[in-house]
């Protein structure tokens, strides 16, 4: 790890995998386990960055493809990186773009080489190479750069699978000799698909070079969350343990919490901010849909718990009357409790994990999956 970036354990479960860390970055600390929000386009919907500091977020995600797309990276590069582009000092980490672009099953064609596909914004035909993908974040400037990695769909073969693992790791040894900025952070990502064997295979592989921290991608694409659990537990345990882990793409509560007594430090997902566009509200585990005619004449705060400035200044009566108002003001303090909602899950957690309580306190957390929590919810 170069001496820009640095990761200490603080503490250990003596039941589990799960740890207490401090990965330091250039833009200050990021203690783990955290949950990380999504600022796709260089902004977490429709939250400022002086309302995103306030949830007690201290690293942002932001997306390559999308942001090559939007508004291109030599105008981000132009503006000072996407730390001045945006106005947030804290550390951020980009996705290499491998996720999004092949979700594009039907408009794009894999190659040794790299992908080719047709812009889903102007038509145009691009080219991604790992070559490329580096030097479009080396140009955007995040703390922490991903590998461009295949991410196949599921299900599917394990001679898919297989093939698109090897050349992950082909992509990921271009990906290092093009990295050139030593203020950047290149994490490797693991694929195997659900097969366990590919899975702990690969990340043995990916361990031998010594990258400043390891991502489990290919996660969250449409398997079973149960098998989620499989996937991390294969996988973590091969993962040096001086480096931070990230699971890719997660963000609920119980696969956060199981991929945390495995060992994971850092997770990031759309969820806080899909379900406010929606209505919904994240308390205690469940999703409280405040569309629901009940909250209309309901004068406490979303959760009378929670320090967030949504649940501190407003009642779950004036959030219903904004939703059946259409404003977006609504989508925004919503998004504020959520978001708060998942870092303080994953605060709590940390904060277990250092008096030594993690197993029992988050107990429940760690059993196998139930049926998934409609977002219409019964309120207690």
């Amino acid at each position: 790890m170069t001496q820009a970036f640095s990761f200490s354990c603080d503490a250990r479960c003596s039941h589990t995998q799960a740890r207490a860390g401090t990965f330091t970055t250039p833009h200050g600390p990021v203690h783990t386990p955290r949950f990380m929000p999504v600022g796709t386009l260089a902004n977490v919907k429709t939250v400022t960055p002086a309302q995103l500091a306030t949830t007690g977020a201290q690293m942002v995600l932001s997306n390559t493809y999308h942001l090559h797309l939007q508004p291109g990276e030599d105008i981000v590069a132009e503006a000072g990186g996407l730390h001045r582009f945006m106005g947030w000092d804290g550390p951020m980490l980009t996705d290499s773009g491998g996720f999004q672009v092949f979700s594009l099953s039907q408009m794009r064609t894999i190659t040794e080489d790299g992908v080719t596909f047709k812009s889903p914004k102007d038509g145009r035909i691009i080219n991604i190479r790992p070559e490329t993908s580096i030097q479009i974040q080396n140009d955007l400037g995040a703390d922490v750069i991903m590998a461009f990695d295949e991410c196949p769909p599921y299900p599917c073969s394990r001679e898919v699978i297989k093939a698109s693992t090897d050349r992950t790791w082909r992509w990921l040894l271009r990906c290092v000799e093009a990295h050139k900025r030593p203020d950047q952070a290149l994490f490797g990502i693991v694929q195997g698909g659900v097969y366990p064997d590919l899975r702990a295979e690969a990340a043995q592989q990916l361990a031998t070079l010594d990258l400043p921290g390891y991502a489990i991608g290919g996660v969250s694409v449409g398997e079973p969350p149960e098998l989620i659990e499989t996937i991390v537990k294969a996988t973590a345990p091969c993962l040096p343990e001086h480096k931070p882990r990230y699971l890719m793409g997660v963000g609920t509560y119980r696969e956060m919490a199981q991929a945390i007594a495995a060992g994971v430090d850092l997770f990031d997902c759309v969820i806080p901010t899909r379900l406010a566009r929606h209505g919904a509200a994240l308390v205690a585990g469940e999703r409280w849909n405040l569309k629901n005619q009940r909250f209309r004449r309901d004068y406490t705060p979303i959760d009378a718990t929670c320090p967030c400035y949504t649940c501190q200044n407003f009642t779950r009566a004036y959030l219903c009357h904004l939703i059946h108002a259409k404003e977006m003001l609504a989508f925004t303090l919503i998004s504020i409790h959520n978001i708060t909602e998942l870092v303080r899950f994953t605060q709590r957690i940390r904060e277990a994990i250092l008096a030594g309580r993690f197993h029992d306190e988050f107990a429940h957390w760690l059993t196998p999956n139930p049926t998934t929590t409609p977002i219409d919810t019964p309120q207690p």
